[in-house]
């Protein structure tokens, strides 16, 4: 790996088991400097804990532990979220995130375009690259895959059945492939996007967009869509707005101030998907955050720039740091029309939206992080996994007010829910006692994103006999 500063280098999701090896990936620190620890990922024999093979992205070579003196491939694209295993096509799916840093890839090399953002697939005995989708080309916007690939036999209405992979990502958009072969299943077109003019930059004439499955909260905001609390709040909403470039998801950084919507914390994040497989419905929740950003010539970069979660990140070995502000009012609040955060119910065999609902309230949050104490459903942004069960129940914490929800699936109409002691990130789970044959809901409370309040819970529900 050479050399791991401090924090640079992390295990964020939990190892894939395939077979008979154990399959590890890991984050690296974004945004710090070109060549941070490589983003090989590895698999272990599960009996001796030997490497068995390695996936280098920039040195598809190198497959085993490197000749001495040598390192990995640095600052190639890693994969921080979790991986999907197809036992019988014997292939591992590899969501991948982008070569660091993030909004600037003119020193990136034609391996790091070539795998970053992309759905990776691999024999899982060789390690070897059977096919690879990319999502996002020469990624400048921090669009990385943080969820977990859906793998589903899909019904064709022959008969038979389709193996698909269903990915989601941060730009609003669903992508559904073979997962045999990686070629789409719903329709994908390549179309124009505008080209940035910051120095020393490239980019890519067209990007990937998934017309074949809806696309969730990524629309291209005009100043009829701002919103505010306040009259105040409106007002310097449209002016802030009106000050900034937008050419929709794909508007390219700039020296100038641009706005990114969705942005890198947005769209359909890390919590991945949910699923009814008796009726294909796919749930998914998804978060609208813009980002307001632009490129700081080196000169201007103070030394101690981290911008560990907004600010001015430094991105060392290249002409630029970035300065990244949420797009948000005085108050705090985002500055386009709610809702913010919303579960949708996608058909699989349609490829249409069956429902989409605003999730969340305002109760426990508000202006300058001051409670409203208001169950106003306005739609909150969401971060956490949903869990669908066979009684068409869905169930759902990751809201910034401190609940866990259950949710008809037919029609996402809310019909219970119960107070946690702080908000959660988590997904819930669900099991059935062999000793009682009662069915339990878990859910881990550890504090909703953007909440002070933390705690350490784990809580479980028992559901009904009559259920």
């Amino acid at each position: 790996m050479g050399e791991v500063k401090a924090g640079y280098y992390q295990q964020t999701s939990t190892p894939l088991v395939a077979g008979n090896v154990v399959v590890v990936g890991g984050r690296v620190a974004d945004n710090y400097s070109t060549g941070e620890p490589p983003g090989v990922v590895r698999a272990f024999d599960v009996h001796t804990g030997k490497l068995a093979w390695a996936w280098d992205p920039g040195n598809p070579a190198l497959t085993g532990v490197p000749p001495e003196g040598q390192t990995y491939t640095r600052g190639t694209p890693n994969v921080w979220s979790a991986m999907s295993y197809d036992a019988k096509l014997n292939l591992i799916y590899l969501p991948t995130g982008n070569a660091t840093p993030d909004f600037f890839g003119g020193e990136r090399t034609a391996l790091d375009d070539k795998y970053s953002s992309s759905i990776v697939a691999v024999d899982a005995t060789t390690g070897q690259v059977r096919w690879h989708f990319q999502t996002t080309h020469h990624d400048l916007w921090d669009f990385d895959l943080p969820s977990q690939p859906l793998l589903y036999d899909l019904p064709d209405g022959k008969g038979g059945t389709t193996p698909v992979l269903v990915q989601t990502s941060k730009q609003g958009m669903i992508f559904m492939l073979n997962r045999e072969t990686g070629e789409p299943v719903a329709k994908v077109e390549e179309r124009p996007v505008p080209a940035g003019n910051v120095k020393g930059e490239r980019y890519s004439p067209t990007q990937p967009y998934s017309v074949g499955m809806p696309m969730i909260g990524n629309q291209t905001l005009t100043e009829s869509d701002m919103w505010g609390a306040t009259p105040i709040d409106l007002l310097l909403c449209r002016i802030q707005f009106k000050e900034m470039r937008h050419q929709g998801v794909f508007t390219p950084p700039g020296e100038d101030r641009s706005l990114q919507f969705p942005g890198s914390l947005g769209g359909m994040n890390w919590g991945s998907v949910s699923l009814d497989p008796n009726n294909s419905l796919m749930f998914v929740n998804d978060m609208r955050l813009g980002l307001a950003n632009y490129m700081v010539p080196r000169a201007k970069v103070a030394k101690d720039a981290s911008g560990i979660e907004m600010g001015i990140v430094p991105m060392e070995g290249t002409p630029f740091g970035a300065m990244r502000e949420r797009f948000l009012s005085p108050l705090g609040i985002p500055c386009q029309k709610p809702p913010f955060g919303t579960m949708s119910a996608v058909d699989l065999k349609t490829g249409k939206l069956v429902w989409q609902v605003p999730v969340g309230t305002v109760e426990d949050t508000g202006p300058l992080g001051i409670r409203m104490h208001m169950p106003i459903p306005i739609g909150m942004p969401t971060l956490g996994a949903s869990l669908a069960t066979q009684s068409g129940l869905l169930f759902f914490a990751g809201t910034q007010d401190f609940y866990l929800r259950a949710f008809d699936t037919a029609n996402g109409k809310e019909i219970w829910k119960s107070r946690l002691p702080v908000g959660s990130q988590s997904g819930p789970m669900t099991y059935v006692s062999p000793k009682t044959g009662k069915q339990y809901i878990i859910i881990n409370a550890g504090g909703a994103r953007q909440s002070p309040d933390r705690g350490d819970y784990i809580i479980a529900y028992a559901l009904p006999d009559h259920h």
